[in-house]
This record gives C-alpha cells, structure tokens and sequence, in this order.
C-alpha cells in the first residue's frame, strides 16, 4: 500500500469548491495589498498652518481650514477670523444667533 493509496481523491464538486477557495484567498490577500497601497499613495499631506497665526487676545482655536492662500479660523467664543496665506488676521466676522 502507498502513501497515495491512504488519501482519498475528493469528488469533483468538493474540488471545485477547493479551488474557489484557493481564488477567493488570493484574491482578497490582493485586494488587501491594493487597499493599503492606495491609502498610503492617495492620502494629502498633512497640512501645515504657520508657525504664526496672530490670533487676537484671549481668542481659543474651535477649528481651522484652509484654502488656497488663506486660512480660516473659527473661535471658541463664535468668530470667524480670516487669515492670510502670510498668517495676518485679514478679517474678523462674530457668529449670531446661538
């Protein structure tokens, strides 16, 4: 008796079955790669804003955003400030109505 006679050939469905296994794995291992690749290729720089921001006195950063030269910055005490690209406080509007 050989080694091959003491394994038993599996029937074609389970075969099948088999197989698309292998596929799915190999495929969802890919996917993985190509998910992870794309984050790591595709995520933007992380954004920088100027060391010096002249914030107006007692004023305490809520949110920031920015825009292609400018900078807008919303305030714990509801203002929004408008920065240049250059940090200069460019405009100051209060928030009403909360």
């Amino acid at each position: 008796m050989s080694a091959k006679d003491d394994f038993l050939e599996l029937p074609p469905h389970l075969r099948l079955l088999k197989t698309l296994v292998t596929v799915l794995t190999g495929v969802m291992i890919l996917g993985v790669i190509v998910v992870v690749g794309l984050l790591v290729t595709r995520f933007p720089a992380p954004v920088t804003a100027p060391d010096a921001l002249q914030l107006p006195d007692g004023a305490v950063v809520q949110a920031v955003t920015q825009g292609h030269g400018w900078w807008i910055v919303v305030t714990e005490d509801a203002r929004v400030l408008f920065f240049g690209s250059d940090g200069v406080l460019r405009q100051e509007v209060p928030l009403t109505g909360q």
